[in-house]
């Protein structure tokens, strides 16, 4: 397999209001960006799909080092959550319904393509890919909104 390093954000005018996602795709010397824009969504959808269409990305299966600052995308990973509301139906412990359920499957669906090992990083902290991985996502909204 080989060996990828991925990073990704998204962001969001508002919540919900119009968004976008950033992600970087590096294997030895390829560096390859991506973006994208959604009219109403959230910033938590807006992470889930950078992820989403950074592996997605990959023509073949690979083992992946993915960074990014969403808490949310990392613990629903690493902590087991997005498998466990799976099994459930989509209900979280408390009974409560799951949001961006679409989502959530698509990740776990791709994750089976891919061995992935999601890291958390602090956001606005200087990290140069996440930084520009932010300028991606934020320049996609409001390149659409005006």
């Amino acid at each position: 397999m080989r060996n990828v390093q991925i990073f990704t954000d998204g962001a969001c005018r508002g919540n919900p209001g119009p968004g976008g996602w950033g992600a970087i795709l590096r294997y030895g010397s390829a560096y390859k960006e991506l973006s994208g824009y959604e009219t109403n969504t959230t910033n938590n959808r807006m992470e889930l799909t950078a992820v989403i269409q950074a592996l997605c990305a990959l023509r073949e299966p690979c083992k992946v080092i993915l960074t990014t600052d969403s808490r949310y995308v990392v613990d629903g990973i690493n902590k087991g959550w997005a498998q466990k509301w799976k099994e459930r139906g989509w209900i979280k412990s408390k009974n409560q319904p799951v949001a961006n359920p679409d989502l959530w499957d698509e990740l776990l669906n791709v994750l089976k393509v891919h061995s992935v090992e999601f890291m958390w990083i602090r956001g606005h902290n200087g990290h140069p890919e996440n930084e520009r991985c932010d300028e991606l996502a934020v320049s996609e909204y409001l390149k659409h909104s005006n």
